[in-house]
């Protein structure tokens, strides 16, 4: 059952390495602040200080999970991480469950998640590693954990707008800003036109073919 429209929180996921620090944290601390002034969120103003707690003595890589409340409450879990191989494919698959373009939750990241779990649960882990969602027009929109991208030969990669109705990933802002990937509305026959990738801010850009339902 999904969560009341206000009856939810906002998450950040991040990848740390003792020998790297937080990858991209200024942009997450950025994404954070900007969701909660939005949302009418109290400032997470310790939000840097608590994640810097959380790894200090790590011994290797680790994922964070930060997720931060209405309250100005932050809570803060951190399991091991393990980077996938460099030579790693996804296979993807198109869920019939939608996103609607309207709906301006999908522009933040929160515990807000049935609708990507119902997309998720449509298929196994051995019939796809990542399933994408559409919206109401038959736009791509993003994964269940990712952004998409598709390298079609242009010298950047195409990623599809916010306007689609979807989460203004880490990964991707950083990639438009770097003046690597622009914006892009996509259906899914655009998908056959190039190199696909899926990826986040945790596991950076990951090399993805589209399974035909």
């Amino acid at each position: 059952m999904d969560r009341t429209i206000d009856d939810f929180s906002l998450i950040e996921t991040l990848r740390f390495d003792p020998a790297l620090g937080f990858v991209r944290l200024r942009l997450h601390l950025a994404r954070l602040t900007r969701s909660a002034r939005r949302l009418g969120f109290p400032a997470p103003r310790d939000a840097a200080a608590r994640l810097g707690e959380a790894v200090a003595g790590a011994a290797g890589p680790l994922r964070i999970r930060l997720i931060f409340d209405r309250q100005g409450r932050i809570d803060i879990t951190t399991t091991a991480f393990a980077s996938l191989p460099p030579d790693t494919v996804w296979q993807l698959r198109i869920a019939a469950t939608r996103l609607h373009s309207t709906d301006k939750l999908l522009r933040v990241k929160t515990t807000r998640r049935a609708i990507y779990d119902a997309a998720r649960a449509e298929y196994s882990a051995a019939d796809a590693q990542e399933v994408l969602l559409l919206n109401e027009r038959d736009e791509v929109c993003e994964g269940t954990i990712t952004s998409v991208f598709l390298d079609d030969g242009t010298g950047l990669l195409k990623t599809p707008p916010i306007s689609s109705g979807l989460l203004a990933g880490v990964l991707r802002t950083e990639l438009i800003c770097q003046r690597k990937a622009r914006v892009a509305k996509m259906t899914p026959a655009d998908l056959a036109s190039g190199q696909l990738y899926v990826g986040n801010s945790l596991r950076g850009l990951i090399r993805a073919e589209l399974i035909r339902n």
